[in-house]
C-alpha cells in the first residue's frame, strides 16, 4: 500500500523514471501528464540516478528520531493493561497514570483493535466495526428515554460452557432465557436494567413504571419521550401505551431495521454483556443475576464514560434536575 499523501504509485515513478531518463522526453512535460509538480518529477529522478530502481520505493515519513516518543516500557504497560482490563482509554488512563489521549495513540500504533471488535470474554477480534457520524444528544435529562430488551440464555447450576468448554459442561438446553430490560437516559446514560422472565407488553409497561421511579428518586422527575424498537410488545402493547401515557410521555420508534437508531440502548447492552454478563465464568444463573446489581451501580456512579468526558452518568444529574 503506498504512502497516504503519495500522489504515485510504485509504478507510477517507474514510468515517470523511463519517460525522463530512458525517453529523454522534458520534466515539465511528464510531470504534467503524470499531474505532479516539476519538483515532485526531478525528486524522483534524482533518486533513481543515486539509487536506481530501489530508490522509487516508499520510505517511512516519519523522523528518524522521537525524543518526546512515550518510553517503550511504559507503551507495554498500556498494552499489558489493556488486555488485562479490557478497557477504553478512560479507565486505562486511570489504573496506569498515562493519559487517555496519550492512550489512544498507543493502541493505535500498535494496532490493537477497538473493544467493539473484540470478544468480551477473550478480548480477541472478532467482528468489524460499523461507523457513524451522525450522533446526538437531548440537551436535559428526561428528555428522551432509551428502552431495549436483552436476551441471555440462562447458566445451568455449577457452570456453563464458558466455565467448562462445550464438551464438559452440564447441559444447559431448555433452562430457558433471561430478559434484560434496560433504560437509559439519552443526556446522562443513567442506566436501570432489571432481569425479568419475558418480554411481554404488560412486562414493559410495569418495568417502565419501576424505571421511572428509578429515575425520579435521582432527580430526573419527568420523561418526555421514550424510543423503543418495533417490536410489538412495544408498538401494539395497550398497557405500554398505556403506561407512556400514565408518565405524560410521548412514544418514538425506531427506523425499521436500523437498531442504531436506539444507539445508547443498543451500547449499554454491549457494554453490559462485556463488562457484567460475559466478563467471567459464572457458577450458576443465580451467581450472574446477583453480580447485575454491583456492576450497574458502578456503571452509573463511578465507571468513566468517554461521552461524558470521562465522568460517571450520576455526574450530569443534581437534585433539582
Amino acid at each position: 500500500m503506498g504512502h497516504a499523501n503519495a500522489r504515485l504509485t510504485f509504478h507510477g515513478r517507474c514510468l515517470l523514471v523511463r519517460r525522463v531518463v530512458f525517453d529523454g522526453r522534458p520534466v515539465a512535460h511528464v510531470a504534467a501528464e503524470l499531474g505532479v509538480s516539476r519538483q515532485c518529477a526531478h525528486r524522483w529522478v534524482t533518486r533513481y540516478r543515486q539509487e536506481g530502481w530501489p530508490g522509487l520505493e516508499e520510505r517511512r515519513s516519519g523522523p528518524r528520531t522521537s525524543p518526546r516518543r512515550t518510553p517503550t516500557e511504559v507503551e507495554q504497560a498500556v498494552i499489558q493493561a489493556r488486555a488485562e482490563l479490557r478497557a477504553g482509554p478512560d479507565r486505562l488512563a486511570a489504573a496506569t497514570g498515562v493519559p487517555a489521549r496519550t492512550i489512544t495513540r498507543i493502541l493505535r500504533r500498535h494496532g490493537v483493535p477497538p473493544l467493539a471488535m473484540c470478544d468480551p470474554l477473550t478480548g480477541s477480534l472478532i467482528r468489524a466495526s460499523r461507523k457513524s457520524d451522525r450522533r446526538y444528544e437531548h440537551p436535559a435529562p428526561g428528555d428522551m428515554i432509551h428502552l431495549d430488551v436483552k436476551k441471555l440464555g440462562r447458566i445451568p447450576d455449577g457452570g456453563g460452557h464458558r466455565a467448562h468448554g462445550r464438551e464438559r459442561s452440564p447441559r444447559g438446553r431448555g433452562i430457558g432465557f433471561d430478559y434484560l430490560h434496560t433504560a437509559i437516559d439519552d443526556h446522562s446514560r443513567l442506566a436501570y436494567i432489571e432481569v425479568l422472565a419475558d418480554e411481554k407488553g404488560v412486562t414493559c409497561a410495569a418495568f417502565l413504571h419501576r424505571a421511572a421511579a428509578f429515575f425520579a428518586a435521582r432527580g430526573i422527575t419527568r420523561i418526555h419521550r421514550v424510543m423503543t424498537d418495533n417490536a410489538k410488545n412495544y408498538r401494539i402493547s395497550h398497557a405500554f401505551q398505556q403506561a407512556c401515557t400514565a408518565l405524560g410521555a410521548r412514544q418514538k420508534f425506531t427506523r425499521p431495521h436500523c437498531p442504531w437508531t436506539n444507539g445508547k440502548a443498543e451500547r449499554l447492552n454491549r457494554t453490559m454483556a462485556t463488562e457484567w454478563a460475559y466478563r467471567r465464568p459464572y457458577a450458576s444463573n443465580q451467581h450472574r443475576t446477583l453480580a447485575l446489581g454491583p456492576w450497574l451501580e458502578y456503571y452509573n456512579t463511578s465507571r468513566p464514560h468517554s461521552a461524558l468526558g470521562g465522568k460517571p452518568p450520576i455526574s450530569r444529574l443534581s437534585p433539582s434536575s
